[in-house]
């Protein structure tokens, strides 16, 4: 019953069923009424023949003379003749002994002329003796103008039940014979009909699944034909404006996920409907954590929440900074704008978070930076300008004091120096202005040349420093910065440990790569200065570092050698029992 086609069938074949049965009934009425009022007619005339037939005065004196005469014209014929007096006695019957018969007073006919003063009564009954049915037409027998007899007329009506019953029988046979060949054109043409419907509805219930590729094939014509390529014409452009869609979300997408910045879209009740891979990453918590969230359970940032309620409520855009505390500290630079529909209406709020907590850090580095440089060089400065001063006051001109204030500011000058030159070399190192040329070296000889230039200082310290026990290693690196790096690694040791302790300096071959290790016995790092190390003038012992005539710049510029070698540098370190930096670098450089 799902099927178009089927169910048109089944109406019209049930409409045509009731209008075959409602002209079979009709037509079947009219003949039987036909035959009826034909019988009726010939009833009426055959009781009007009695009146020839049987005179007044016999049927008055009820004379045994009427029954042979009807008997003499009726018996054994069609129709039945009954003459009945006004008891309802039967006179004459051209069928039956009329002594035999029974008092007919209370037969309808009879009644409908004698009690009503029908000219014509009728009446039909069926006899159970005969097994079909009657028609009996009573008419009054007329003397003087007064009825003194009842003429009875009774015709079998079997022949016409049998013409009907036939001609039902054959009206069936003709009206399934209708059926099975209506029946046979009208699924044929329901079908040519609802196959391209069927057609367009299937096609309708692919777009409806996301099926745009689909098409109504089907040939058709006239208007079928119109709806079908506008159906198909609507397929093609859905197509394409799902393709568009979709091309369109794919770059968004790829911009959200790819940007450094979080983004996050909060609906009008304050719940989060789209997070970006950079948004996940500030709060630590993945995209179907968030969705459907109230954003104040995302961030978990009142001041944050804030700003969002403000834009929802008052519907302006906002710029500010906002310091967050989980799952970490950070400081976002906020813009967050209300999102507004067609009509003006607020349909939600857009927030826009950029991390700038490196950019602050390197900001108050810069600013530290810029005042470390400041302090370390206006030392040495001043102690020249001092003594400069002094000299020029008369000091000059004694001979042990001019020797002894002029050796002082060599000495200064020369730190001076140092720290302008590794000022200079940090920078270049950093801006990438000082390339490497990269040679193929044994690290172990280059070892024992640079630690033979701090021999007199480790002697002078009594300290101890083991060398490696490999005997060769080779690798590619530029020779002097690699040099640097372990000359500033050892002189740093030498710095801070006392004496009698000990420096070693040890390399391994781990494969690809080249492991430098430079431990010592000195007095270690604090956890809270660990991480701080390699930041610019940085000194864990500032006044051992000062003495020694450090700049505070070696291991800054260690780290950037290393890197720029392709490696990367770690350190331990325990307050009281030393430290070890441990140096890794690829054999060869591309």
């Amino acid at each position: 019953m799902n099927k178009l086609w089927l169910r048109i069938s089944l109406t019209f074949l049930l409409l045509l069923t009731v209008v075959l049965a409602g002209v079979g009934l009709f037509i079947g009425d009219v003949m039987k009424q036909t035959y009826m009022n034909m019988s009726r007619h010939q009833l009426s005339q055959d009781a009007d023949l009695v009146y020839n037939v049987v005179s007044p005065k016999e049927v008055l004196d009820e004379s045994p003379a009427i029954q042979g005469k009807i008997e003499n014209f009726y018996k054994d014929h069609q129709p039945r003749i009954t003459i009945i007096n006004l008891k309802g006695k039967v006179l004459a019957d051209s069928n039956h002994d009329p002594e035999t018969m029974e008092n007919h007073s209370k037969r309808p006919e009879f009644l409908g002329v004698v009690a009503q003063h029908k000219k014509s009564s009728e009446s039909i009954r069926y006899s159970k003796t005969l097994g079909y049915s009657m028609m009996y037409l009573a008419k009054p027998l007329v003397y003087h103008g007064k009825t003194i007899a009842v003429v009875r007329v009774a015709f079998a009506l079997d022949n016409i039940e049998r013409v009907l019953k036939n001609l039902w029988i054959s009206f069936g046979l003709a009206m399934a014979i209708t059926l099975i060949l209506s029946a046979l054109i009208g699924i044929r043409m329901a079908k040519g009909f609802t196959r391209p419907i069927e057609a367009i509805i299937e096609v309708a219930q692919r777009l409806t699944k996301k099926d745009y590729k689909s098409r109504v094939t089907i040939k058709t014509t006239g208007e079928m034909e119109q709806l079908s390529d506008a159906v198909n014409e609507l397929a093609r452009s859905l197509q394409t404006q799902m393709e568009e869609i979709r091309e369109n979300q794919q770059r968004l997408t790829g911009v959200l996920s790819n940007m450094v910045s979080g983004v996050m879209l909060i609906n009008t009740d304050g719940r989060i409907m789209l997070v970006n891979r950079a948004m996940e990453e500030m709060i630590a918590r993945k995209n179907d954590q968030l969705l459907g969230k109230l954003h104040i359970e995302a961030g978990k940032n009142f001041g944050l929440s804030q700003l969002i309620g403000r834009s929802l409520k008052e519907g302006v855009s906002i710029h500010e900074e906002v310091h967050v505390y989980f799952p970490a500290e950070r400081i976002l630079d906020a813009h967050v704008a209300p999102s507004i529909g067609e009509n003006g209406e607020i349909k939600g709020v857009i927030t826009v978070f950029h991390d700038i907590t490196e950019i602050r850090r390197l900001e108050k580095m810069r600013s530290e930076f810029v005042a470390n440089v400041s302090h370390e060089l206006k030392t040495p400065v001043t102690s020249l300008k001092g003594f400069a001063e002094t000299l020029l006051d008369g000091a000059m001109h004694d001979e042990e004091i001019l020797r002894s204030f002029l050796t002082i500011m060599l000495e200064e000058s020369e730190r001076l120096h140092r720290l302008i030159a590794d000022i200079l070399d940090l920078s270049k190192i950093e801006q990438h202005k000082l390339p490497l040329n990269p040679v193929k070296l044994d690290i172990v000889n280059l070892i024992l040349e640079t630690v033979s230039t701090l021999r007199e200082e480790a002697n002078k310290k009594k300290l101890e420093i083991e060398l490696p026990k490999t005997e060769s290693l080779l690798m590619e690196a530029d020779k002097d910065r690699l040099q640097q790096i372990i000359l500033n690694l050892v002189a740093n040791a030498l710095s801070y440990t006392p004496e009698g302790g000990t420096i070693t300096v040890d390399v391994m071959d781990k494969g690809q790569e080249v492991e430098l290790d430079v431990k010592d016995t000195g007095i270690g790092i604090s956890k809270k200065d660990l991480p701080r190390i390699f930041e610019r003038f940085y000194r864990v012992d500032k006044a051992r570092s000062r003495q020694s005539g450090g700049t505070g710049l070696g291991l800054a510029i260690v780290k950037h050698l290393v890197e720029s070698h392709h490696g990367h540098i770690k350190v331990e370190s325990e307050e009281g029992k030393g430290t070890s930096f441990m140096i890794t670098l690829p054999k060869y450089q591309a």
